[in-house]
């Protein structure tokens, strides 16, 4: 399955949306296998650099009786020559005009690094564009100006030095980032605990989990942040966007294996849900 970025991309593709990725693979086997599966799955590739003396990232997860046993990484991290960075950073602005948002996924590999985040950054908000970013903590300062960042409560917490153990802990933590990111929202994923979303205008909403059944939490924060993303560029508030990306990882985490949803499956959820507050409410009268 498509792993990393390539995973935020699967995602987007299956709730319908239209996609570029940019990014490097090596031009091993594995590269050609990752660019062919993207290609049939119809997203865009042109802004892919292959390099022959950087093998493509591959994690291969061995899974028993429903649970993740060991992970192996086959990988190269680190930040490639910077020529290549630079013909990286003219794909994005190349394309930028025709998108609607542009997602920044750092897995701190070393690809994206201060030369690409000092560009595109800057570049996509000169030009109105919806940034989110999934965090890494090395990189956090570089993040200033992006519109939104989905941490989880471990990356958040590493953010601000201390342990987010409370509520209150979480929440002076949330208050932090925005301000010293100067970013619009901060959605905080906390795993069984839900969401909580915070607002640069200071509203602050609490999302419970919805997840009925958890097999496989691998690529959840991807579904989040393609989802979140998806709801904004789509017109969405912040809490609205939220509340969707909350109910597509509730789906995903109940599948075996780096998975996706659809507008069907999603629409079922919440048809669901809705029918089932109806008749609890019926039954209460």
């Amino acid at each position: 399955m498509p792993g990393g970025a390539a995973n935020v991309a699967n995602n987007l593709r299956a709730l319908g949306g239209l996609v570029e990725i940019a990014g490097i693979v090596g031009t091993d086997r594995w590269g050609r296998m990752l660019l062919d599966d993207l290609t049939r799955r119809r997203v865009g590739i042109s802004a892919v650099l292959r390099e022959a003396s950087r093998p493509t990232t591959v994690k291969t997860r061995v899974i028993a009786h429903h649970q993740q046993v060991v992970r192996v990484d086959r990988e190269q991290a680190g930040a490639p020559p910077a020529p290549m960075l630079s013909r990286l950073i003219d794909g994005i602005r190349a394309r930028l005009k025709s998108v609607d948002a542009v997602i920044i996924e750092d897995y701190g590999k070393g690809v994206v690094n201060r030369q690409v985040l000092e560009a595109v950054i800057p570049m996509a908000r000169a030009q109105g564009k919806i940034i989110t970013v999934d965090p890494k903590i090395e990189h956090f300062e570089l993040y200033e100006g992006v519109t939104a960042m989905t941490p989880n409560r471990a990356e958040a917490g590493s953010a601000v030095g201390r342990e987010l153990d409370t509520e209150a802990a979480m929440v002076e933590a949330g208050a932090d980032l925005l301000n010293r990111l100067r970013c619009e929202g901060v959605l905080m994923t906390l795993g069984e605990d839900g969401m909580c979303l915070f607002e640069r205008s200071g509203q602050r909403t609490r999302i419970p989990t919805v997840a009925q059944e958890v097999f496989d939490v691998a690529g959840a924060g991807d579904t989040v942040i393609a989802t979140f993303t998806l709801a904004l560029a789509g017109g969405a508030s912040m809490p609205e966007a939220a509340v969707i990306a909350n109910h597509a990882a509730g789906i995903v985490v109940g599948k075996l294996g780096v998975a996706v949803t659809s507008q069907q499956e999603l629409l079922a959820r919440f048809n669901g849900r809705a029918a089932s507050r109806k008749s609890r409410t019926r039954g209460a009268r």
